[in-house]
């Protein structure tokens, strides 16, 4: 692994402690979530840049032949492009490549050289003539150099891997002209696809869709024919070369009908403990597609091809560690991601908050309900410091792109409307987005995804998408209930007040609210639509209590239930103080409020994320509590204090100085 990522990780662990994903039951150590490990592939990488192609044209072929050497790292070969004339007449048209990439010249239409320029890393392309609406032109550009790459694995990257070559491309999200002239955008998906891979006879070079053929050259070269048969966008057209091991498994999806899943791991990585969870993969594919629909590109393979990146290129993810988390993310991204691509950046959140989404869903099916409701108990607690929307406002800078928001907020998005529509109808909703004529191996935008809600849901769903998508932040809410005993029955009334929010000002909902009886209880569901609304409700028996949300169908902070005659009684929000004294030797002091009635964990963890101390382990009262921490036993460093109470969780970080 190279020094950039584990300097990531180290920063991470130290001072990034809310994006640290759950806690491994088995190794007692804190997992990064595939948001982390995806993140650090975009630290530090350039601004302002913003690639939405010629509008003019319609691509619809890719073909791209390269010889690609080391000692030294270069490329060179052509690309040729069939483009479709998509407005009334063109005599002129540009492609997308980094200008520090030579051009040596360029055919149209296979026998006519073209006029070019080459400026600010666009190819400038005189026509031979005008060409009118949907008259196709062909274009074939000689190129050659030392493709661009980030110091963190973004664009065309030679590296080693336990001293022997490694080489990969990272395309997304405006990477793909690093490398290879193209129309740098997902909105204009080809239609198919041929990568020809030129390398030395110790490499294997992989790529998408199905492998044709393999020649050698006898030169010390072998050719590697991949064909992609399926719309393909440009992004995720990829390339993995090293001396790969093949390890390969079956998806068996009707009778004897298999496909292959296909693995290129390192020779170190070709281990039982690896080999076993790629075994997974055959099972993830069954169950994603009993969701989705059939595997989407059945007719030519899946698999992994081993390098240090992340990212879910069609019909091959590029992988970097082999964990479970990762691999089920990015095995969802082939239908959602791939399948369906995202129209521009400002969508991601229909790649990778859907990805997120099935992960959760992986877990659910793999190891039941608990699971599913622990991960997702997890992603809120990371939102609680998000304040942007799901939906990107600016995409000229790739740290916008890929943010918490496209994947956690994104994620919990999904989750939210599977509680707003029943899991009956929100899981045809995904089958019926994933397998859309107009959508389908295509590109979408929200408003695609909320019109195949509406449609199943059967009624409108724009508060839900104009609030989670479009506005800001989360609800945050504070009850208020009285009771009072009328004719043998008890009325109820449940005041609930938002705290004013910027965008949306509150958040309309329906909610669930579960009441305790001294035996037995109740769930009502009610409609919140106002920044202030009461509730008037005939029970039954008397209330004694209430849970707001008790299934965490929503993504929020409850800041106080109160019976109106406590209200003064109980602090108005959960809150985990700073340690005091911090540092501290060898005593400290954690204080913690409750608003509510809460079982409270407070636990202490080394820098490694192994549990170190129990400090609370039971059920508490509303109110204020402090508990003391003696580290006369642990040695000096930094230690991790997480509070969990109910729905709510933070981590803080203290240090120990002997």
């Amino acid at each position: 692994m190279n020094r950039e990522f584990y300097h990531y990780v180290l920063l991470t662990l130290f001072f990034f402690v809310p994006i640290i994903d759950a806690q491994d039951n088995q190794t007692g150590k804190w997992k990064l979530n595939e948001y982390d490990l995806k993140r650090y592939q975009w630290i530090n990488l350039p601004e302002n840049i913003y690639y939405p192609g010629d509008q003019t044209i319609d691509i619809i072929y890719y073909k791209i032949d390269l010889t690609i050497t080391i000692s030294p790292n270069y490329i060179k070969g052509s690309v040729t492009i069939f483009a479709r004339v998509d407005t009334t007449n063109i005599d002129s048209l540009f492609l997308d490549l980094a200008q520090n990439m030579i051009v040596d010249s360029i055919i149209i239409q296979d026998t006519i050289l073209a006029q070019f320029n080459h400026p600010d890393d666009k190819i400038n392309i005189s026509l031979d003539r005008n060409y009118f609406f949907n008259e196709v032109i062909t274009l074939t550009v000689f190129y050659e150099g030392l493709p661009n790459s980030t110091s963190i694995g973004a664009g065309f990257i030679f590296d080693l891997h336990n001293g022997d070559p490694v080489i990969w491309s990272a395309s997304e999200p405006y990477f793909a002209n690093y490398w290879w002239p193209c129309k740098d955008t997902p909105a204009d998906k080809a239609d198919s696809a041929d990568i020809i891979l030129t390398v030395d006879t110790s490499l294997i070079p992989i790529s998408n869709g199905s492998l044709k053929s393999v020649i050698n050259n006898n030169n010390g070269t072998h050719t590697y024919s991949w064909k992609v048969s399926y719309p393909i966008a440009q992004y995720l057209i990829s390339v993995a070369i090293s001396n790969y091991q093949l390890y390969t498994n079956y998806y068996v999806y009707s009778g004897n009908d298999s496909m292959a899943v296909t693995n290129y791991l390192y020779t170190e990585s070709y281990t039982p403990q690896n080999l076993s969870k790629l075994d997974m993969i055959p099972e993830m594919l069954e169950v994603y597609s009993s969701l989705f629909g059939e595997y989407p590109f059945i007719n030519e393979k899946f698999g992994h091809a081993e390098c240090y990146s992340l990212m879910e290129n069609q019909t091959i993810t590029s992988l970097v560690a082999f964990d479970e988390d990762l691999m089920s993310h990015e095995t969802a991204h082939q239908w959602f991601g791939d399948k369906i691509t995202c129209k521009d950046w400002h969508d991601i959140w229909l790649n990778e908050g859907f990805a997120s989404f099935v992960d959760c869903l992986w877990k659910e099916y793999k190891y039941g309900e608990t699971a599913y409701d622990e991960d997702i108990l997890n992603l809120m607690s990371f939102t609680r410091n998000l304040n942007n929307s799901v939906w990107v406002e600016d995409i000229t800078n790739v740290s916008n792109i890929f943010r918490p928001e496209s994947y956690i907020k994104g994620a919990l998005v999904l989750h939210m409307l599977r509680g707003v529509l029943g899991d009956t109808l929100f899981f045809k909703t995904l089958y019926d987005y994933s397998n859309d004529p107009e959508l389908a191996y295509g590109v979408a935008t929200t408003d695609d995804f909320q019109r195949v809600a509406e449609n199943v849901y059967g009624a409108d769903l724009d508060y839900f998408f104009s609030e989670w998508i479009y506005g800001k932040k989360h609800p945050r809410y504070k009850i208020n209930w009285d009771k009072e005993e009328v004719d043998s029955t008890w009325n109820m009334v449940i005041k609930i007040e938002q705290t004013v929010n910027i965008s949306p000002p509150f958040f309309t909902m329906p909610i669930e609210i579960k009441i305790n009886y001294t035996a037995g209880d109740t769930i009502i569901k009610i409609f919140n639509n106002a920044q202030i609304q009461e509730y008037l409700i005939n029970l039954p028996n008397e209330p004694m209590s209430i849970i707001f949300d008790p299934d965490n169908w929503i993504l929020k902070d409850v800041l106080s239930i109160i019976p109106e005659v406590e209200e003064e009684d109980y602090p108005s929000e959960f809150f985990l103080s700073q340690n005091y004294p911090n540092p501290f030797n060898p005593l400290t002091v954690i204080s913690y409020q409750l608003p509510v009635g809460s079982d409270v964990s407070l636990k202490v963890y080394n820098i490694l994320g192994k549990e170190v101390a129990i400090l609370v382990e039971e059920y508490k009262p509303a109110g204020g509590y402090e508990t003391e921490f003696d580290a006369a036993t642990f040695p000096s460093g930094v230690y991790l204090y997480q509070l969990r109470a109910g729905n709510f969780v933070e981590t803080k970080k203290m240090i120990l100085l002997k």
